[in-house]
């Protein structure tokens, strides 16, 4: 434990350096992150290579009489992507973000302060330090939202997403007080048999749905993600995402191992808000035109994933079959993982772009991959992966959620497996329309603007951590037998029943191996037979006049998706401009269409501008005038006398 404290100082001080020194200060910072994430990452795996828990006890609190931090196996795994993501975007922020921005150095400050908000939280195992750590998460990520607050979109993004925070800490409140009811003291410990089924249970899980749903960005409670991810610089979009929303999936699961019986609708409600979440977000983002804002509709699908495997894990728990556990829960966590890999390179590839073209909005951009072609592999890696294609890390992770659907076919009384395979196909099939239209408006065609014609590479201190993580994404996909022992570990600390054959035996880890490595040797020899045909003088064929093609011929990102977008009109809601065409000799007509979120945008503020409306009529009684304020006072007063007197 003395190790990973050690990793949480230097974490958290990377910021203070960057305030003195003017020239150098992202520099230091990266390099005391780093550092700190180095220790922290060595901590973690000794634990979960099977070294002992490290426990360690503090002072007395005032609400309790000891609290503990403990690294266990669960903390372990969460910290791998904590670290590991919070590092690279400290090395990403050294050309993004440099020391003549706006606001460069409490963006570092704050940035390391989450750092180690984030470290804190995943080991605290008391209601004390937990929130501590909760509140810091959520002070400090807000202060990385409005770091360019001069912006109106960036102002709104982060007093939403401020109040949506705290709304859901609101109901940790009410979590913790039930676990203290339950057991008489603040520390985490497992629950009694028989208590999730009653009144007190069914509260705890309510509560916890509410609160770490909302951190999780769970659909209906996702609204304040979008804006906020794509408000804040893309190195911290790239955190957020990838880790800080995690950690609402870390309170489900801390709750999930401190339940020995869980009723069988807990699964079937996560498997319900599991696929709501997955077909929406991917539904939303199909119809996004900022870059971001699409790439954060996709942390909801993914977090949508994780809950699949969650509420198929708990199934299993609930009825008894453990092989159905260990594969729904073992899906869920290295999805986990997978998603924080692959979306922190996706959102990092897409500050790469913002930062030489100046835009977030897919119709300004086209044909950066031949003037950005390690930024252009590194977006097709994150892709790929987040399409949960072979032989890369999504992959895997949703290989033992189907793989865990199919063992539950015969066993379930409700087709709740079938719940899980359709919405896995259905989202698979959606994410990959919507990355081919995203990879390919950005990097393909012709450029649309001058900006994007004039692009070029990001420099090195950008392309490494993108190289980091995109071979990390390889690395699982193409060997996840050196994840399985870990899962294996986090798996078993979930609950009583899960110990059953390696995971590696029970997902037949190494045939899946042997077929990564089969499909990226085909690729290879396909690309060696086709690069000689690329180095062949090539001449346009006579066709009829036709010259060459420019960027008004070309697909928009409107344009590609507007038939799956029509398509799920019903739910999309979306809103078309222009490209309506009238009479012989039609003048241009630019062709648009904007999908608003169905919560915030169709829903919560038209309700608040009501209110706000309806609150305007009540000034009619604020004249400012003291003798009428005197006048209300005697009729209150009057009011109370005659309800007691009755």
């Amino acid at each position: 434990m003395n190790l990973y404290l050690l990793a949480v100082v230097l974490v958290m001080s990377s910021g203070f350096p960057g305030i003195f020194l003017r020239r150098w200060g992202g520099e230091v910072s990266a390099v005391l992150m780093s550092l700190g994430a180095v220790i922290g990452l060595t901590a973690a795996i000794r634990v979960l290579a099977g070294g002992p828990v490290a426990t360690l006890a503090l002072p007395p609190a005032p609400l309790a009489s000891a609290g503990l931090l403990t690294l266990d196996p669960i903390a372990a795994f969460f910290a791998l992507p904590v670290f590991l993501l919070l590092a690279c975007a400290a090395i990403y922020g050294i050309g993004y973000w440099d020391n003549h921005q706006e606001n460069a150095r409490t963006l570092r400050l704050a940035l390391g302060l989450l750092a180690a908000s984030l470290a804190f939280l995943i080991v605290s195992t008391h209601a004390l330090p937990f929130l501590l750590g909760w509140e810091g998460m959520a002070i400090t990520a807000f202060i990385l939202v409005m770091t360019e607050d001069r912006l109106p979109e960036t102002r709104r993004a982060g007093w939403i997403y401020l109040v949506c925070t705290h709304t859901g800490t609101l109901a940790l409140f009410g979590v913790f007080a039930i676990l203290f009811a339950a057991s008489g003291h603040w520390t985490f410990s497992g629950l009694p048999q028989g208590f999730a089924a009653s009144g007190r249970g069914t509260a705890l899980f309510v509560l916890c749905l509410f609160g770490f749903g909302f951190k999780a960005g769970v659909m209906p409670l996702h609204f304040w993600l979008p804006p906020a991810h794509a408000a804040a610089p893309s190195h911290i979009s790239s955190v957020m995402s990838g880790v800080m929303i995690k950690m609402g999936i870390l309170g489900l699961v801390r709750l999930l191992s401190w339940i020995p019986d869980p009723p069988f609708w807990w699964g079937a409600v996560l498997m319900a808000l599991g696929a709501l979440s997955g077909i929406l977000g991917v539904a939303f983002a199909l119809g996004q035109h900022d870059l971001k804002r699409l790439l954060a509709y996709h942390s909801i699908e993914n977090i949508g994933i994780i809950l699949l495997g969650l509420g198929l894990g708990t199934l299993g728990k609930s009825t008894g079959h453990p092989v159905i556990q260990v594969l729904g829960f073992a899906g869920a966590l290295l999805h986990v993982l997978n998603h924080s890999l692959f979306k922190g390179l996706l959102f990092l590839g897409a500050g790469s772009v913002v930062h030489t073209v100046g835009t977030r909005d897919l119709e300004r951009m086209g044909g950066l991959g031949r003037r950005m072609p390690w930024t252009s592999a590194a977006f097709l890696a994150g892709s790929w992966a987040i399409c949960g294609l072979p032989p890369l890390n999504g992959f895997v992770s949703e290989w033992f959620i189907y793989l865990g659907s199919f063992r539950a076919l015969g066993f379930f009384r409700w087709p709740w497996s079938l719940v899980v395979l359709t919405s896995l196909a259905l989202i698979g099939a959606l994410a990959m329309a919507c990355f081919a239209k995203a990879y390919g408006t950005v990097f393909q065609g012709s450029p649309r603007t001058e900006a994007a014609g004039a692009a070029h590479e990001s420099p090195r201190s950008m392309l490494v951590p993108m190289g980091i993580l995109a071979g990390a994404c390889a690395t699982i996909g193409l060997a996840p037998m050196l994840v399985a022992p870990a899962l294996d570990r986090v798996v078993a600390a979930m609950g009583e029943g899960t110990q059953v054959q390696p995971l590696s035996r029970l997902a037949h880890l190494p045939s899946l191996s042997l077929l990564a490595l089969a499909l990226l040797g085909s690729a290879y020899l396909l690309w060696r037979w086709l690069r000689p045909l690329d180095s062949r003088r090539s001449l346009p064929t006579w066709d009829c006049g036709y010259a060459a093609a420019n960027p008004r011929m070309q697909y928009t990102a409107s344009s590609f998706a507007d038939g799956l977008v029509g398509g799920l009109r019903w739910v999309l809601w979306p809103r078309a401009h222009g490209g309506k065409v009238t009479g012989c000799f039609p003048v241009d007509q630019p062709f648009e269409s904007h999908v608003p979120d169905l919560v915030l945008d169709r829903l919560a503020d038209p309700a608040f501008r009501s209110l706000a409306t309806g609150a305007t009529l009540l000034r009619f009684f604020q004249g400012g005038k003291v003798h009428i304020y005197l006048l209300y006072v005697l009729l209150t007063l009057l009011t109370l006398l005659l309800w007691m007197v009755a």
